[in-house]
């Protein structure tokens, strides 16, 4: 090899293996294909959304799977001021913890108010809107976003 002449070889990075989900995540998931979100209620009755396994305070395993409200509550939220692709929404929009009805905790989603800043707030009333159902996976994104609920 010549003096200054850079050695270089191809290098393919690949994770050829697929996941399995479990029992609870896979009802999570088959769960959001269908339209619904499914919770899990904890040994001191919490229930946690999006569900685990186990409880994060005992680490009992844990079995009974509620159904959730698609409305919820905002708890926290961040701006994002410019859409990027793949994210879920094409424009601004904001990133949200969101605690839906019959839900403790909260569950991490976008939120789309149409890209203005000063529409969203802490506190605020969110509904679901849903990926069209011939469109749905069984994945994170079959809820396209939230969005604002109407004022009553």
């Amino acid at each position: 090899m010549a003096q200054g002449e850079v050695l270089s070889a191809p290098l393919t990075l690949e994770y050829p293996f697929r996941r399995t989900v479990g029992r609870v995540q896979s009802a999570f998931l088959t769960g959001l294909r269908e339209g619904l979100v499914l919770g899990i209620r904890t040994t001191d009755g919490r229930v946690l959304c999006p569900p685990t396994e186990y409880d994060p305070v005992t680490g009992d395993e844990l079995a009974e799977l509620v159904e959730l409200a698609p409305e919820g509550t905002v708890t926290t939220w961040s701006w994002e001021p410019e859409g990027r692709p793949n994210q879920p929404v094409g424009g601004p929009f904001a990133w949200a913890l969101v605690r839906l009805d019959g839900a403790d905790t909260g569950l991490l989603h976008a939120v789309d108010t149409g890209g203005s800043p000063e529409a969203m707030r802490t506190g605020m009333r969110v509904r679901i809107r849903w990926v069209d159902a011939g469109d749905r996976q069984g994945d994170i994104t079959d809820i396209a976003c939230f969005e604002p609920e109407a004022e009553a």
